[in-house]
C-alpha cells in the first residue's frame, strides 16, 4: 500500500511514518546481486564479522552485529531509507488503522537532537505540556544522543496505563526537566468538521489513513446539507499517510481524468501516474487549503494538485518539502526494507522534494502574546534540514539565494481556535468571494446597458 513519510518525523502513537511507500513482494530482494568490486567488499565484511565473533572481549550476538551493519549502511543514504526488524515491520503494517498506543507527539532529529515537532491535541503529551521545539535529551533516564527515530519510538511506546519519563530541554529552561507521561491508546479520527460563521465549512485532515476519504465524504455531505457557501480544508501539521487516500481526497474536488500526482525514479516501474475518477466531485463552492511547515508528503500532494488545477487557493506558510517515494520490501525473515526509489511531482511538474508547496497567500500564525515587542524567531524544520536529504547540495544553493522563512516563538496557537489567524484569513477570503459572486452579475449587467 503506498504510504507517505513527511520528513524524518514520527508520530508517537505507535509510529505514524510520513512517507510514500509501495509494498512489494519479497522476490525483489532475492533478485539483488552483488556486482563488480562488491564481492571483494563483502569478503572484507565477512572477515571483520568473523574476527569480531572470535576475538571480541565479550561474546556477541551475530544477529545484533548484522542488524547494526545493515542500519549503518542505510544511514549513508537519505533519511527515509531504513531497516525494520520483524517486530517493527509488523507494527508498520497495522499503523494505518487509526488507533495507536503511546504518547501523542510528532518527533524528528534536528542537529543530532531528538526534537518535538508538535504534540497532537488531546493526547497525553499535549496534556502534559510538551511543546514544539522541545528537545528530548533522555527517555527513562537513558540519553538520546545518536538515537534513531525508530529506536526512540520503541522506547516511548508501551501498554496503556504505563508511565514513561522524558527529559526535556527547552529554550527558557535553566536545566533539563523531567515529564512523566502515562501512555494511552490514542484513537485519532482522521477528519473533523464544523460550520463557521458566514456559511463557511471547515474540515481538518489530521493524517491520511485507510478511512480518510470516506470520513471526508461524510463531513462534506453533512456540511452541504447545512448549506455552506465555501470550504476551508486544513492540512496543517498533517504529516501524511496513505497515497491512495491523498489521491481520493483530491478526486473529490476535481473533474474526471485529471492528473493528481506522478512519480519518477531510476527504473521504469517506479514511474507512475495517478488520475481522478471524477465520481460526483464537489465543485459547487470555492475552496481554501491551509498549510504550514508541518504539512508534509501526502498533504503536499493534496495542496499541490488543487493549486495546480486552480481548484483551491493555498494559504499559510511553506510546507515541509517531503517529495520522495519509499518502497516497502518484505525480507525473508519477516523484517522489512524501506527504500527510497523515486520522487513525486505535482500535475504541472513541480518537484516538491526539498522545496515544499508555496502558498498563494502567505500568512503566518503569529502567537497571541504581544507583550514582548521583540520576539525571538526560530527556523522551521523542513525536509532539506535533515541529514543526507535528497538533493541537499542543490537545496543548499537555493537556501543561500533565498533566506528561509522564520517563525515567531511564543505560545502555540491551537489550530482551528479563535486565535487561529490563518483560519480567520481563509474565512474572510471565502466571505469576500461570496460577496463578489453576488455583485458581479449586477456589475456586468450595468456595463451592458
Amino acid at each position: 500500500m503506498p504510504r507517505f513519510f513527511g520528513g524524518r518525523r514520527i508520530v508517537l502513537v505507535v509510529v505514524v511514518l510520513v512517507s510514500a511507500s509501495f509494498l512489494i513482494g519479497a522476490g525483489m530482494a532475492k533478485r539483488v546481486l552483488a556486482r563488480g568490486d562488491d564481492y571483494e567488499n563483502l569478503r572484507i565484511f565477512t572477515e571483520v564479522l568473523s574476527l569480531v565473533q572470535s576475538n571480541y572481549v565479550e561474546e556477541i550476538d551475530s544477529r545484533k552485529l548484522i542488524d547494526g551493519a545493515i542500519k549503518g549502511m542505510l544511514r549513508t543514504l537519505d533519511p527515509h531509507t531504513s531497516y525494520m526488524p520483524p517486530e517493527m515491520y509488523k507494527e508498520m503494517q497495522v499503523e494505518t488503522e487509526g488507533q495507536f498506543g503511546g504518547l501523542g507527539i510528532e518527533i524528528t532529529v534536528r542537529d543530532d537532537q531528538l526534537t518535538v515537532v508538535s504534540p497532537i491535541e488531546d493526547t497525553p503529551a499535549f496534556r502534559a505540556g510538551l511543546k514544539a521545539g522541545d528537545r528530548i535529551v533522555k527517555i527513562d533516564g537513558e540519553p538520546t544522543k545518536d538515537i534513531t527515530l525508530l529506536e526512540a519510538v520503541r522506547k516511548m511506546r508501551g501498554p496503556k496505563g504505563t508511565p514513561v519519563t522524558v527529559t526535556i530541554m527547552r529554550d527558557d529552561f535553566d536545566a533539563p526537566k523531567d515529564f512523566t507521561i502515562t501512555r494511552d491508546v490514542i484513537k485519532i479520527r482522521s477528519v473533523s468538521h464544523r460550520k463557521l460563521d458566514g456559511n463557511i465549512g471547515y474540515v481538518r485532515l489530521r493524517n491520511f489513513h485507510k478511512t480518510t476519504a470516506d470520513e471526508l465524504e461524510e463531513a462534506l455531505h453533512d456540511l452541504e446539507e447545512q448549506g455552506i457557501a465555501g470550504l476551508v480544508l486544513d492540512v496543517r501539521n498533517n504529516p501524511g499517510g496513505l497515497l491512495n487516500q491523498a489521491v481520493e481526497v483530491v478526486d473529490k474536488f476535481v473533474g474526471k481524468d485529471q492528473l493528481i500526482v506522478y512519480t519518477q525514479g531510476r527504473i521504469r516501474n517506479q514511474n507512475m501516474r495517478f488520475t481522478s475518477k471524477g465520481d460526483r466531485p464537489h465543485l459547487e463552492y470555492p475552496l481554501v487549503v491551509l498549510v504550514n511547515s508541518g504539512s508534509a508528503s501526502a498533504s503536499e500532494i493534496v495542496a499541490g494538485a488543487l493549486q495546480d488545477h486552480g481548484r483551491a487557493i493555498v494559504l499559510g506558510t511553506q510546507t515541509f518539502g517531503k517529495g520522495s517515494v519509499q518502497t516497502i520490501i518484505p525480507l525473508s525473515d519477516g523484517s522489512g526494507l524501506r527504500l527510497t526509489t523515486a520522487r513525486y511531482y505535482t500535475p504541472r511538474g513541480y518537484l516538491i522534494q526539498g522545496n515544499g508547496i508555496t502558498p498563494d497567500i502567505k500568512v503566518e500564525n503569529q502567537p497571541t502574546e504581544k507583550a514582548e515587542a521583540a520576539q525571538q524567531r526560530r527556523r522551521s524544520i523542513r525536509e532539506k534540514d535533515l541529514p543526507n536529504a535528497l538533493d541537499k547540495e542543490r537545496e543548499k544553493e537555493d537556501q543561500e539565494a533565498k533566506p528561509e522563512p522564520q517563525e515567531a516563538e511564543g505560545r502555540q496557537v491551537v489550530l482551528g481556535s479563535d486565535d487561529d489567524v490563518q483560519l480567520q484569513r481563509a474565512v474572510e477570503l471565502l466571505k469576500g468571494w461570496t460577496v463578489f459572486k453576488k455583485i458581479l452579475p449586477v456589475a456586468q449587467a450595468a456595463q451592458q446597458q
